[in-house]
C-alpha cells in the first residue's frame, strides 16, 4: 500500500498495482520519476524499468512463491511451469536468468527447495519422506543427497544441531 499511497500523494494515476508491479496511466517526467525513485527508496523499493531485470524479478518471484509459500509444488516440470506463467519461451528464460544471475534456474529452485527443507525440518512437524514427498524429489536419499550438497551437513545432522540450539521459552 506504501506504493499505492506515494502514486496517489504525487497525483500519478495508474491502471493497476500488483506485488512488484505498476502499470501508470501515462509516462512520467524525468523529475517524477527522480522523485518517486527517492520516495520508494527510503523504504527499501527500487524502481525497475529495463524490461529483462523485470523478468528475471518475475521468475524469482514465481520461484520464491511456488517454494515457500504454495500449499503443492506444481505437478508439471519447473520450466512448463515457469513458461505458462510469463508466457514466454523457457530457452529464452533460462538464457536470460543465467546471464544475469551467474547461476542457472535449476540450481536457483534448488537452492530455495533446500531452504524449504531446512524450514520444515526445523518446524518438526514433517519426517524427512514427507518432506521428500512435499518438495517433489524422487527419493529421501535425493533430497539428502542435495541437502549435503548445499548445505555440507546431512539432513539428521542439520535437525541434531537445530534442536539443541532450540531454547524453549517456558524454560526462560
Amino acid at each position: 500500500m506504501l506504493v499505492k499511497a506515494e502514486l496517489d500523494k504525487m497525483g500519478l494515476a495508474y491502471h493497476s498495482i500488483e506485488l512488484g508491479e505498476v502499470v501508470l496511466q501515462q509516462t512520467i517526467t524525468a523529475q517524477q520519476k527522480t522523485d518517486l525513485t527517492k520516495t520508494l527508496h527510503t523504504s527499501g523499493l527500487e524502481i525497475m524499468d529495463d524490461k529483462n531485470t523485470m523478468l528475471i524479478e518475475k521468475i524469482k518471484n514465481l520461484i520464491v512463491e511456488m517454494v515457500h509459500y504454495a500449499d503443492e509444488l506444481p505437478d508439471t516440470k519447473y520450466s512448463v511451469f515457469l513458461s505458462e506463467k510469463l508466457h514466454k519461451d523457457y530457452h529464452y528464460l533460462s538464457e536470460l536468468f543465467s546471464k544475469n544471475k551467474g547461476i542457472t534456474i535449476e540450481h536457483f529452485i534448488i537452492l530455495h527447495k533446500i531452504e524449504r527443507a531446512k524450514e520444515l525440518i526445523m518446524y518438526d512437524e514433517f519426517n524427512l519422506s514427507e518432506i521428500a514427498f512435499k518438495l517433489h524429489y524422487s527419493s529421501v536419499s535425493h533430497l539428502s543427497h542435495q541437502f549435503k550438497k548445499i548445505t555440507g551437513l546431512t539432513p539428521s545432522f542439520f535437525k541434531s544441531i537445530q534442536k539443541k540450539t532450540r531454547i524453549n521459552l517456558e524454560d526462560l
